[in-house]
């Protein structure tokens, strides 16, 4: 029984540092603190946001983020909610999990073309793997259900 107890100790502790590294991911981008988005990654990522025009691929972190930031630094602010965590559990491998979240991202440009607001709908599923430095995303797949407004363009 202890073992038991033990186990689901751990599993509680783990939903909230998973919960946690999702949330910090929204924060961070908001934040544009580039290294606390750094810190959500494992060296290699796989990244899929096909639904909203990139294709799925394999990114070192340093690329990732890197990408990111030229990407969101457009926006004079962003607001990305991160809500309805669904975590579960490999059956396999305790080290491993995946926490499915809803996706509100808000990206602000006042004087853009298309408007001043730019909003994606969706969500996100994040597989995580426990690292030496705490759960990790390594693979992170948007799933767009609708947007409004339009992007920013780039000169």
């Amino acid at each position: 029984m202890l073992n038991d107890i033990a186990q689901r100790l751990q599993q509680l502790e783990d939903r909230v540092a998973i919960s946690e590294r999702v949330i910090k991911y929204a924060v961070a981008i908001d934040r544009a603190d580039w290294t606390m988005f750094r810190d959500c990654f494992t060296d290699t990522v796989h990244v899929d946001f096909s639904a909203a025009g990139l294709p799925a691929s394999d990114f070192d972190r340093d690329t990732f983020v890197s990408f990111a930031k030229t990407g969101l630094s457009t926006y004079a602010a962003r607001q990305h909610l991160s809500p309805n965590h669904i975590i579960t559990f490999s059956d396999s491998d305790a080290n491993r999990a995946t926490c499915q979240s809803y996706m509100y991202a808000q990206h602000y440009q006042p004087g853009a073309a298309a408007g001043d607001v730019f909003l994606m709908h969706g969500a996100y599923t994040n597989e995580m793997v426990r690292t030496a430095d705490g759960w990790k995303i390594e693979r992170l797949t948007q799933h767009l259900s609708w947007m409004d407004g339009a992007p920013a363009q780039q000169d």
